[in-house]
């Protein structure tokens, strides 16, 4: 039997215990701050109809009663979540276990170098495996989309015990799983980080306090030329300066690439037509009759901008390497953080 911790009860979280838990070999435990809100059965409802029954052994704040006899801790928080979470749990792992992150561009590899011994197994994925959203918290979520495949960077590891790392993962999320040769390749990512920054940046720009909207539009399904253009841009200062670290040539791929499309239109056109991004409305906060502004308190800007894009800032500015369009987004976004608290 293989332990499983899940650290934290965001979408992802719930989608990954119903989905691990319901199968035989695995069993779930929870780390939460809200352990009485979490039932023992989770289920979890696919876009095809498929109901997974997820059997949780534990649901529970105590680090101590959850993370000593696990063989796996997977992180499923925030970004401001990580340094403080793995603080909470690095008296309790082993040199047996691997703790990782199931997206690795909110900066998790950094802060696990500077808060765990050297010793410890970390992992982290570079994209998430499951497209997901909570139905009722604690005790249901749906699972709105699958990867075809994933891809992992492992430290702190010998080469023997990372194939067979991978292995278990294959096993655990049903998928191929590509074994990645440096953190980098998931620590910094074209996806969420640019992704949806081009997206926020492109809408709001012009944003002023006081300014409403008079409608809150699809965050993908309305997606634009212009959104296209900045994510394009962004990804190509991304890719140069990924020449300049160890990473394999094409470990990610450029956007044109991964989303089979040849130009700004062709782009656009795909994000805007992939069936599980489609019900995604834009973070606004109002109504029809009042209008809409932006809610600085979504992820997209406390997670993608201050973590996510943060990272890529930094890389590249250690490497004293210029991304004008991409320092641009970032300021940008940072500063509409700063207004949004004052």
């Amino acid at each position: 039997m293989i332990n499983v911790c899940i650290c934290g009860g965001g979408s992802l979280g719930h989608t990954i215990v119903g989905f691990v838990a319901s199968q035989e070999d695995y069993n779930v435990s929870v780390l939460t701050r809200h352990p009485e809100k979490w039932s023992k059965a989770i289920e979890v409802t696919d876009m095809n109809g498929h109901l997974f029954n997820g059997k949780l052994s534990c649901a529970t704040n105590d680090p101590s009663l959850v993370v000593p006899n696990a063989h796996i801790v997977l992180l499923c928080l925030p970004g401001y979540a990580i340094k403080d979470t793995l603080q909470q749990i690095r008296p309790y792992l082993s040199d047996t276990t691997f703790i990782g992150t199931v997206v690795s561009s909110t900066g998790f590899f950094f802060m696990a170098a500077e808060v765990l011994a050297s010793d410890i197994s970390v992992f982290g994925f570079q994209r998430v495996p499951f497209i997901a959203r909570t139905k009722e918290y604690g005790k249901s979520a749906n699972l709105l989309g699958y990867k075809p495949s994933l891809s992992v960077a492992i430290e702190n590891t010998a080469d023997g015990k990372k194939r067979e790392f991978v292995s278990l993962l294959e096993r655990i999320f049903h998928v191929p799983v590509r074994l990645l040769g440096s953190h980098y390749e998931v620590s910094l990512t074209n996806s969420n980080p640019l992704l949806h920054t081009s997206r926020i940046y492109t809408m709001w720009k012009d944003w002023k306090p006081g300014v409403k909207y008079d409608r809150c539009p699809m965050f993908y399904a309305d997606w634009t030329i212009d959104a296209a253009h900045y994510y394009i841009e962004m990804d190509r200062e991304f890719q140069a300066m990924l020449k300049l670290l160890p990473v394999a040539d094409n470990a990610i791929p450029n956007v044109l690439d991964y989303y089979e499309s040849h130009d700004e239109q062709s782009l656009r056109n795909k994000l805007a037509s992939i069936p599980a991004f489609k019900s995604l409305v834009a973070p606004m906060i109002g109504n029809d009759d009042d209008g809409y502004e932006p809610d600085f308190s979504s992820r997209y800007f406390t997670e993608d901008f201050p973590y996510g894009l943060y990272s890529i800032v930094k890389v590249a500015r250690d490497l004293h390497f210029s991304t004008p369009i991409i320092d641009e987004v970032y300021n940008w976004g940072m500063d509409m953080i700063g207004q949004s608290s004052q």
